[in-house]
């Protein structure tokens, strides 16, 4: 892929709609020239890297324009050039004009659901100017944390955005950052002071959870998600060290799929006790570039994600790459083939057998088309499941029916991608249960 890049520089011989890299650089474009003192307001946001374990880089991130929330930013999203359209033409939903003499929300930089109503090319653009501040701390620092690291602390327990002042020790460079894991971010400076101007808004369960160091890692996050926090604030509680008894750091991108994992379990004790649906459910959507086709069919909870990489989208080539992989009845042992996407498509699929109070059999196909050009994270496959599971489903009478009205929407052949999936493959077969 390197090689590729080198030879195209930019010319779309990848076939691309737009190319990441320029991209990368025309954003940067909009940001405003950056002093070493930023005043803003964290959406809230905290970043732990992971290079370098068990000491790594940790800090807030703060807009570049504070004031304003970036002038620049703002215009090149009104402007709806041309790249970020030809992005983002098949979107299904309306994305909200931005009016570039209104200031932006702050929170907006980091809330998955409504960033997920934009295109990419918007996304990039907004999270370009997200200054990504760093301080070398220890990862066992979090139970006796220093006055930045406090600091840090006290924002990702917030709410609501806080009002931060940071003082770097040369103006933050570097251009647009992309990980599969996590939003894109901007600049990066190295602290060297900074105050919290305004007061955390701390929910009242998320203050009793954090401080309670008896309790387990794993209960304090299945606390907090049943209470009703965002699995997204509970990652940065778990990255900040912040639960727990055994209290660390851990890097964002590990505390992300972690999340997703541990809130995934605690449904499913919940949704276990619950009787199967009684017909085959389809429901489908698509945010971003990412199609999902979710199919509940009748029986004990198992769960199968099989993954389609369309030619030209972010991480594949010329040609398509299909991967899956599944587990149930019992837990699922060892970390998925397919990364982080797994656990935040199961968690969103998991939410709505919750919601209906049922378990099933559940097929979830995800079809990656060339508008997702951009690696954005993996919330945006948490999204974009829920919004195809927010829909009422076609309902079915027998599975072969229920796959063959899945096959219209997907591009990639049916016979290509029914092989990966067991539940496909049984298709045809009749099973005891489906006489009572």
């Amino acid at each position: 892929m390197a090689t590729r890049c080198v030879r195209c520089k930019g010319r779309g011989l990848c076939g691309r709609p737009v190319c990441p890299i320029l991209q990368s650089f025309r954003v940067v474009e909009q940001i405003p020239k950056l002093g070493t003192t930023i005043e803003g307001p964290s959406p809230p946001e905290v970043f732990v890297g992971r290079f370098g374990y068990p000491r790594v880089s940790a800090g807030p991130l703060v807009p570049a324009d504070g004031s304003s929330y970036g002038d620049g930013i703002c215009s090149a999203l009104s402007s709806r050039s041309a790249s970020s359209r030809s992005a983002t033409i098949s979107d299904s939903v309306n994305v909200p004009e931005i009016d570039p003499f209104t200031p932006l929300p702050p929170s907006l930089f980091s809330r998955p659901a409504e960033l997920a109503l934009m295109g990419v090319g918007e996304i990039v653009a907004l999270r370009s100017s997200m200054v990504r501040s760093a301080s070398k701390v220890a990862v066992f620092d979090a139970k006796n944390p220093g006055k930045l690291l406090e600091m840090a602390q006290e924002i990702a327990i917030s709410s609501t955005p806080v009002e931060t002042e940071v003082t770097f020790a040369k103006p933050p460079r570097g251009r647009l950052r992309f990980d599969g894991f996590m939003m894109p971010s901007g600049p990066v400076g190295t602290v060297e002071e900074m105050v919290i101007i305004s007061n955390p808004t701390v929910p009242r369960k998320v203050d009793e959870v954090v401080g309670d160091t008896d309790l387990l890692a794993a209960a304090a996050v299945g606390e907090l998600y049943g209470s009703g926090v965002e699995v997204d604030g509970i990652s940065r509680l778990l990255s900040l060290g912040l639960l727990g008894k055994n209290r660390k750091l851990v890097p964002t991108r590990w505390s992300i799929t972690a999340s997703d994992d541990i809130a995934g379990k605690h449904l499913i004790s919940t949704i276990l006790d619950y009787q199967p649906i009684g017909d085959f459910l389809l429901f489908s959507g698509e945010r971003l570039g990412n199609r999902f086709e979710v199919l509940f069919a009748p029986g004990s909870f198992t769960y199968e994600l099989i993954e389609i990489w369309l030619p030209r989208s972010v991480w594949s080539g010329k040609e398509a790459w299909i991967g899956s992989d599944r587990e149930g009845p019992g837990p699922k042992k060892g970390y998925s083939s397919l990364a982080g996407g797994y656990y935040a498509a199961r968690l969103a699929l998991l939410e709505r057998l919750a919601d209906m109070r049922r378990q099933a059999c559940v097929l979830a196909v995800r079809e990656i088309t060339e508008e997702y050009w951009a690696p954005l994270g993996v919330w945006v496959v948490r999204e974009a499941a829920r919004a195809a599971l927010a829909g009422e489903p076609k309902r079915f009478e027998t599975l072969e029916a229920a796959l063959a009205n899945m096959a219209t929407r997907i591009r990639t052949p049916a016979r290509e991608w029914r092989a990966h999936s067991e539940l496909a493959r049984g298709a045809g077969q009749t099973t005891l249960a489906r006489f009572f």
